[in-house]
């Protein structure tokens, strides 16, 4: 089987779990092909996995101080731009497209009837689970962006519907300090991240972000520029997560037990309907703005329980290899039977319809 990957390059996330699917397929000694879009190639970083991969520049978006900035990003993109690469790419070499919300070999699958297989986190949001700014615009905008023949989306918690646990690959926890804090905001100022903490000089922040630290860095705040293994070191090592609210920084902050912070990205619906998960499930607190007295709180806080979600990558590939693609309920079944949801998920019950929410069983 010969696969072509097509990889949303726009956030780390898509990229996380595209190296724990990578590393699945080689593993199954699969031939694959990857294409990311949504970056200019010499902005990935720590792309070994992925081989001779190719970059296009399909579809982003522009941000401004933690908010989506509309007028920039109808700017930055290039509708005939994505046509023409729509229509120049040749999947008649491939058996299957794996995309995760790519829409460059979504399109051209549709196009050329090859089969599309959707493996991202949007995915699981057609599903009516938590969600914050629902309308036609962002239906749409699931449905269409990076159109798939089947969809499997990938969330915290099945909600009762056939998802599958999110893709974590972590560093083990072997000496945690609980004083140590991530920080990972991109969407947020160099100047407004200091900012908001600079009073809290008994904890070291360790702020992973591409712009350049400010001239007037706290003692107490370590400015690092993205590095994976770097940051992977970090996350395992602190006793906390301050971060945006993208889907797979606080998977991976769950798997390891750390406490979590969330600053969504203004005006980007997947955020929002992050947020409003996070909050059903107790497993975080959240902030709409940089908030001193919410970081107050929250650093005061304890760590949760780790969650050990299953080896979802191998197991996918391995449900992949057998063709039987119309089965999801019994692939989704199985991985969450390995999964130990934590108590305190269950116990907060504010209504009814919540608990019903979370003690629904997967159908079948």
């Amino acid at each position: 089987m010969r696969i072509l990957y097509g990889v949303q390059g726009t956030g780390n996330g898509h990229l996380s779990r595209a190296r724990v699917m990578a590393k699945a397929l080689a593993a199954h000694n699969v031939d694959v092909d990857y294409l990311f879009s949504g970056r200019a190639a010499d902005k990935y970083f720590d792309m070994q996995a992925f081989g001779d991969f190719r970059a296009l520049a399909g579809l982003s978006f522009a941000t401004h101080r933690g908010k989506v900035n509309i007028a920039a990003t109808v700017q930055r993109n290039s509708l005939l731009g994505l046509w023409r690469d729509i229509r120049a790419l040749d999947l008649s070499g491939y058996d299957l497209v794996l995309n995760d919300f790519e829409p460059v070999s979504a399109w051209a699958a549709r196009r050329q009837g090859v089969t599309c297989i959707g493996i991202s986190h949007q995915a699981a949001l057609r599903w009516p689970v938590p969600k914050v700014g629902g309308s036609w615009f962002n239906d749409g905008l699931l449905e269409y962006f990076a159109p798939v023949t089947m969809a499997l989306g990938c969330h915290w918690h099945h909600f009762g519907f056939p998802i599958l646990p999110p893709f974590v690959e972590v560093a083990a926890v072997t000496c945690e300090q609980t004083h140590e804090i991530l920080v990972y905001l991109p969407f947020e100022s160099a100047e407004d991240i200091c900012t908001l903490l600079l009073p809290f000089d008994g904890y070291e922040f360790h702020v992973y972000h591409a712009a350049s630290a400010p001239k007037q860095l706290p003692a107490h705040v370590h400015w690092h520029g993205f590095n994976r293994e770097g940051f992977k070191a970090s996350m395992a090592r602190c006793g906390g997560v301050i971060g945006n609210a993208g889907f797979e920084l606080a998977s991976e902050a769950m798997t390891l037990g750390k406490k979590l912070l969330v600053k969504p990205l203004m005006g980007q619906f997947e955020q929002l309907s992050n947020v409003a998960a996070l909050e059903l499930l107790a497993a975080a607190e959240s902030m709409h703005s940089l908030n001193r007295q919410t970081l107050r709180r929250w650093l005061r806080a304890s760590n949760p329980q780790p969650i050990c979600y299953p080896d979802v990558g191998d197991m996918l590939v391995s449900w992949l290899l057998q063709g039987n693609w119309q089965d999801t309920q019994t692939l989704c079944q199985e991985m969450w039977s390995k999964v130990q949801l934590p108590d305190s998920w269950f116990s907060r019950q504010d209504t009814q319809a919540l608990g019903q929410t979370l003690t629904r069983p997967m159908p079948r």
